[in-house]
């Protein structure tokens, strides 16, 4: 897999993500490509979790406007939805955020969510 910074010097708008979801296991890779300035083309492989292969299989693209639109709207969530995703699962995010970055809307940055103890005493 190319690193950000390999695939922008081919000028290439092709967006790789590999996603680690987390205790479930099912990690996958998030493809993005930009097919034109409002068209963004998906491919979701390598999870074998059955909500995200049904996802893989309902959602092959994305519109400019479609990226903005409410989630209660939003084809990613509405196909995560009706695929039966946990509404916890990170997954649907990150394949907007490929959308975005392939569509030049969002810099390529790295997304964590990390959880950290805290003491009882405040510190």
């Amino acid at each position: 897999m190319k690193t950000i910074e390999q695939q922008r010097g081919d000028k290439s708008n092709d967006i790789c993500m590999a996603v680690e979801p987390g205790i479930c296991g099912f990690s996958c890779v998030v493809k993005a490509r930009k097919q034109n300035k409002k068209l963004v083309t998906l491919k979701i492989d390598g999870s074998e979790c059955k909500q995200i292969q049904r996802i893989s299989k309902s959602l092959k693209k994305i519109t400019l406007s479609e990226l903005f639109v409410p989630v209660r709207r939003n084809p990613v969530f509405l196909s995560a939805e009706r695929a039966g995703c946990h509404p916890s699962c990170p997954i649907p995010v990150a394949i907007l955020k490929a959308a975005e970055v392939a569509m030049e809307m969002a810099l390529p940055r790295e997304v964590r969510i990390k959880f950290e103890l805290e003491s009882k005493d405040g510190e």
